[in-house]
Formats: C-alpha cells, sequence, structure tokens
C-alpha cells in the first residue's frame, strides 16, 4: 500500500514509521527545509501521560478570568479578526460541563499511556537517542490553597488508574535536590513517577533515521497545494516541490499537518475544529548541573514547565489565543525568565538562552482526532494540542493499525472526527471529575 503522509512533525514521523513498519510504501511532505521545525521543535519536553487532562474542565471559566488579570498570566487573548475564534472558545466552554470533561479524560488518559506504551517498546527495540529522562514530573505548589486542591483532585488520577505521591516540602527537595535554597517558596507538591522527559526534535530526527533505513522517504521544501477529490474519495496531492508544480497518487492520505489541517480539509467540506494555540519555551545552556532540575517541575501557579536535558535547560509555557501569529513577545520571556529564576536561580547561563514560540493544534475538547474521514482514502491524525510529544508514539500505532485494517489495541471509535457529528454526544467510561474545580493537569504540561 502506498501512503502519503502530509506533514514531517512528531505525529507524522512517527505516523510514517509505524505504516513502513507495517509493510507500507510511505512518502512524507514537509514544507520546511527539515523535520520538526514548527510545533514540535522546541516544545516543554515533556511526555506527561498524568497531564493529560482537557482543558475545558468544570472551573475553568473562572480561573481563567483570574488568568487574565495575571502580571505573568499563563493565558491571554487576542483578538484575531476571525469568527472562527470566538466559536472554538464558546465550543471550548461547552466542554466543560461535567459529564463532558469525564469522557474526554478518559480518552486523552487511554491514548496518552498507551502511547508511553508504545515509546517504552521502542526503547527497548531500537537503540533510540533523544537525551530522554525517567524520573517523574514533580508539580511545585507556592499556596496551601494549591495543595489543598490537589489533594482533593487527585480522585481523577486514582479513576485514571495514574500513579501518584503528594508531596510535603521536604519530600519535594529530596526528589528535586537544587530546589533547597528556594524551598521558603514551597507549600508542597504533587508527584508523577510514570511521567518521562526528552528532546522531542532529536527524536524526531532519530525516528526519521530509522524510517529511511525501512524505506520510507521524505520530501522536504515541499508545500501540499491542495488535496484532489471526486466527491467521494481523494484522487491525488497536488505539491509544490522546488522544481514546480506535481500531482502524487497514493492509496491513502494522511493529514497530519498540526495547525495547518483544518485549513486544508476545508478545501474537502470538512470541519476540523482545531485553532492554534500559541505557546513559548526558552532553552538554556546549564551553568551548574548541581542546581539544575533533575528531570521536569511544573510551576502550577504559572502553569510552567521547567525540564532538564543533558546539558539544557527547557523552560516552557503560556497559551495566547492569537490565530496564525508567530510573533515572539518580550513580556512572555520576561514571564519565563521569571520562573525559572525563582526556583532554579544559578542554574543556567540566561544571558544564552534561545526563545521560541510555537502554535500548538487543539480541539475544544482536547482530544486528538484519529482515524477516518467520510472521504474515502482520506485520513487524519492531528488536533494534539500540547501533548503531541505524549501522544505521538500512540497516535502513530493507532493510525498505521485502523489504515492498514488490523485490530487496535485501545478503544478508538471515539477519536475520529465523527464526535463532532450534529447530535453526537461524548460517552464517559469514568465518574465525571468533582463539580466546579479544575483537575490537575487543566491548562498545565505544555508538553
Amino acid at each position: 500500500m502506498r501512503v502519503l503522509v502530509l506533514g514531517g512533525g512528531v505525529i507524522g514521523v512517527t505516523s510514517a514509521f509505524c505504516l513502513a513498519r507495517a509493510g507500507a510504501k510511505v512518502t512524507v511532505i514537509e514544507r520546511q527545509h527539515g523535520l520538526g521545525l514548527e510545533t514540535s521543535f522546541a516544545n516543554a519536553g515533556q511526555i506527561s501521560p498524568g497531564y493529560a487532562s482537557p482543558w475545558a474542565a468544570p472551573g475553568l471559566p473562572l480561573k481563567a478570568l483570574r488568568w487574565l488579570l495575571q502580571r505573568h498570566s499563563p493565558l491571554s487573548i487576542r483578538p484575531d479578526g476571525s469568527l472562527w475564534q470566538w466559536q472554538w472558545m464558546a465550543r471550548l466552554l461547552r466542554e466543560c460541563a461535567p459529564e463532558r470533561y469525564a469522557a474526554n479524560k478518559e480518552r486523552m488518559v487511554r491514548l496518552a499511556e498507551y502511547s508511553r506504551d508504545c515509546l517504552r517498546h521502542w526503547r527497548t527495540d531500537m537503540d533510540l537517542r533523544y537525551e530522554g529522562r525517567t524520573f517523574g514530573t514533580l508539580q511545585l505548589f507556592r499556596t496551601a490553597e494549591q495543595l489543598r486542591g490537589a489533594a482533593k483532585d487527585t480522585a481523577v488520577l486514582e479513576r485514571c488508574h495514574v500513579p501518584y505521591r503528594l508531596m510535603r516540602t521536604e519530600d519535594c527537595v529530596e526528589q528535586e535536590p537544587a530546589l533547597a535554597p528556594r524551598a521558603d517558596l514551597l507549600r508542597g507538591g504533587l508527584y508523577l513517577p510514570g511521567d518521562e522527559t526528552g528532546d522531542c526534535h532529536l527524536f524526531i530526527q532519530d525516528m526519521a533515521e530509522k524510517a529511511r533505513a525501512m524505506g520510507v522517504q521524505f520530501l522536504t521544501d515541499t508545500q501540499v497545494d491542495q488535496l484532489l477529490h471526486d466527491g467521494q474519495r481523494i484522487t491525488g496531492a497536488r505539491l509544490i516541490t522546488p522544481h514546480g508544480a506535481e500531482v502524487r497518487l497514493a492509496d491513502a492520505y494522511v493529514v497530519a499537518m498540526a495547525t495547518y489541517s483544518r485549513p486544508m480539509l476545508r478545501q474537502l467540506g470538512l470541519d476540523l475544529p482545531v485553532y492554534p494555540v500559541k505557546g513559548y519555551s526558552l532553552t538554556i545552556p546549564i551553568a551548574d548541573a548541581d542546581k539544575a532540575p533533575r528531570s521536569t517541575v511544573l510551576d502550577e501557579s504559572h502553569k510552567v514547565a521547567i525540564t532538564r536535558f543533558d546539558q539544557r535547560i527547557r523552560v516552557g509555557g503560556m497559551a495566547e489565543l492569537a490565530g496564525f501569529d508567530h510573533q515572539l513577545r518580550d513580556r512572555r520571556r520576561r514571564t519565563l525568565e521569571h520562573v525559572v529564576q525563582d526556583w532554579f536561580p544559578q542554574a543556567g547561563a540566561m544571558e544564552q538562552a534561545t526563545f521560541w514560540t510555537g502554535l500548538r493544534p487543539m480541539t475544544p475538547d482536547g482530544t486528538p482526532v484519529i482515524g477516518p474521514t467520510r472521504l474515502d482514502k482520506l485520513w487524519i491524525n492531528t488536533g494534539h494540542g500540547t501533548l503531541g510529544w505524549t501522544m505521538a508514539a500512540g497516535s502513530g500505532q493507532l493510525l498505521a493499525d485502523l489504515l492498514l485494517g488490523r485490530a487496535p489495541a485501545i478503544r478508538s471509535d471515539d477519536l475520529s472526527l465523527r464526535r463532532y457529528a450534529h447530535g453526537h454526544r461524548p460517552r464517559a467510561m469514568s465518574a465525571p471529575s468533582p463539580q466546579g474545580k479544575a483537575a490537575p493537569g487543566s491548562l498545565g504540561g505544555w508538553a
């Protein structure tokens, strides 16, 4: 079977790898000059099944209003001139109902934990190199109120069978010794031992090399101009290459174009409810390893993650609803600097830091869209929001199994675009979360 994968980020590359390993002949189309140079390039570096939670949670609307008034706010909204921005936010608010949150949370945890298991199998089978660490994530609480809230909300983690440990200040310092000089800021923490870290961009390069060895072809500097169709099926993909225009034919076409998936599918009359949510990161060379974190710490107040790589620290956070805006804003940089200097003031060479921004493809319910469409030969694997790195391995494997007609390892019928059909209602697999409170991980992680 010939498969054309549109998009060379972490989702496109893992999809191509899984399809090729199952025997498909795969070509990946990427508009940039290299792979993983957009959303996947400099994310927070977390593989965080424990934080796989929808933004749309009970209590979020009031919490979001408070965030918008903060100096170092984790959320900002800039009108982008489109009606779609307001429609998307309205759809997100509807998903805050407890029964919808419960269904969405279960789907996300199901896929995230499956993805982590797939990645672990790959590490066993292959020599993967991406500066990976398996020390978990530590969520830091600055106030007693945050600690009390976490103690109540861990019921959500228990229902989803996610291992966790509530920690006192001294426990947090034992887990992350470099926090000791700043222990006065701490009131406690929530530790998720199953989480991992790693450089997503390095992972993409390594996986692409392994995919090439199986015959996958990567066409960079190539734009997908149009998907051709006859109203019932896709008949080809019109590409703009460095050598001119051409039409590529395949037996299946996979749209994994992150935030650009929506405009591509709108040409076909398909409504993919994905909005570009902007995030920022700093990458800081380590100046003193003993004063740097061992793994990832997440500042609950500012929703900023600080992740340790081999010789670098990645600081990622914020959600900016501003359309396809790639402007680097100094105010966001100051927030990232403020958080890392609060917790690890002597860890990195801040004057050498690099500042980055990227657009996350977010659905209103937080769950990605994976599966077939009403057009024959057309498949989707996108909409992972801030959890693309967390869900990449499992999403690629699930897409490959579905496309090639093999029984998937996890339930997948509620992950397709069909769930947005008129009259569809989510079916929860677990009890709803407590009324009026956002669960752990809501608007957190930015993985």
